[in-house]
C-alpha cells in the first residue's frame, strides 16, 4: 500500500476517525487541523512517518495555496482528498441569527472545501486518478427549524458535488458526497459554543452514528474498484427518520 489521503478536520470527530481507519490499512495520512496539539496526538498515535500533521485553516485561502501546494517529498501525491473541516452554529430562526455564525459557516463549509479542492484537483487530474470525498448532510435535503444557514452550506456541497462529476468526466477522478445524520462527535458541542448539557440534550435517548462509522464509509467509497463511483451516499441513524410536514395552526378565538 503507497496511497495517501488528506482530511481536513483531522483533529476529532470524523477526521480523526477516518484518520485511524486509512491509517490501519497502511495507507499514508496527511491530516490537517487548527488544533496543533491534537495533531501532533494523532501523530503519536499513528507514527510521524505514516502522519504528516499540518496545523491549517481552510478558511485562509493563501495559507491553504501554499501548505498544500508544498507538501513534502512522500506526501505529495494525493489519492484521496476527504473535505471534512465543517460546523454548525446556532439554532435560532433566520431573523435572530447572528451574521458573524453564517459568515464562519459559508467561509469554513463553502469556501475551505472549495480552496482544498482547487489545490489538490489539478494533480489528480494529471494523473488520470483520485478521488474527492466531500463530508454533506442530510441537512442539505432535508429543512428543519434553525438550520437556514449551515444546511443551506450543505446544500452547496452536494450540488458542488454533482457539478465536480460532470466537469471530471472522463478525467478517471471520482467524487463522491457523504451525508450522515444524527451523529455524535464535537459536532453539537460546537455548535452550542461548547455548552455541555446542551449539546448532550440532541442525543440523549437515542443511538446515533459514530465517527467510525463515517469513517468505514468513507473507507468503503474509496476502495471500491475504480470504475465504480458512489455519487451520494446518505446515512441515518436507525432511530432518525423523517418529520411530518409542520403545519401552524392559528389559535381558537
Amino acid at each position: 500500500m503507497n496511497k495517501t489521503i488528506l482530511i481536513t478536520g483531522a483533529s476529532s470527530g470524523f477526521g480523526r476517525a477516518t484518520a485511524l481507519r486509512f491509517a490501519g490499512e497502511g495507507w499514508k495520512v496527511i491530516a490537517t487541523g487548527r488544533r496543533r496539539e491534537r495533531l501532533e496526538q494523532l501523530a503519536g498515535e499513528v507514527g510521524t512517518g505514516q502522519l504528516l500533521p499540518l496545523v491549517l485553516d481552510v478558511r485562509e485561502r493563501q495559507q491553504v495555496e501554499r501548505t498544500l501546494g508544498a507538501l513534502p517529498e512522500g506526501f505529495s501525491t494525493v489519492d484521496v482528498l476527504l473535505n471534512n473541516a465543517g460546523l454548525a452554529l446556532g439554532l435560532e430562526p433566520a431573523q435572530r441569527a447572528d451574521l458573524d455564525d453564517w459568515e464562519q459557516m459559508v467561509d469554513t463549509n463553502i469556501k475551505g472545501l472549495l480552496y482544498c479542492t482547487r489545490a489538490i484537483l489539478p494533480g489528480m487530474v494529471a494523473r488520470g486518478a483520485g478521488h474527492v470525498v466531500n463530508m454533506g448532510s442530510v441537512a442539505g435535503d432535508y429543512p428543519y427549524p434553525g438550520g437556514n444557514a449551515y444546511g443551506a452550506t450543505k446544500a452547496f456541497v452536494k450540488q458542488f458535488s454533482l457539478n465536480l462529476r460532470s466537469d471530471l468526466a472522463g478525467t478517471g477522478v471520482r467524487v463522491t458526497n457523504i451525508e450522515p445524520g444524527l451523529a455524535e462527535s464535537e459536532f453539537s458541542v460546537v455548535r452550542f459554543k461548547g455548552d455541555q448539557e446542551k449539546a448532550g440534550a440532541v442525543y440523549q435517548g437515542t443511538e446515533p452514528l459514530r465517527p467510525e462509522d463515517i469513517a468505514e464509509m468513507v473507507f468503503w467509497c474509496t476502495s471500491l474498484p475504480a470504475h465504480v463511483n458512489i455519487n451520494r451516499l446518505e446515512v441515518m441513524a436507525t432511530c432518525q427518520s423523517f418529520a411530518p410536514f409542520a403545519i401552524h395552526r392559528n389559535s381558537a378565538e
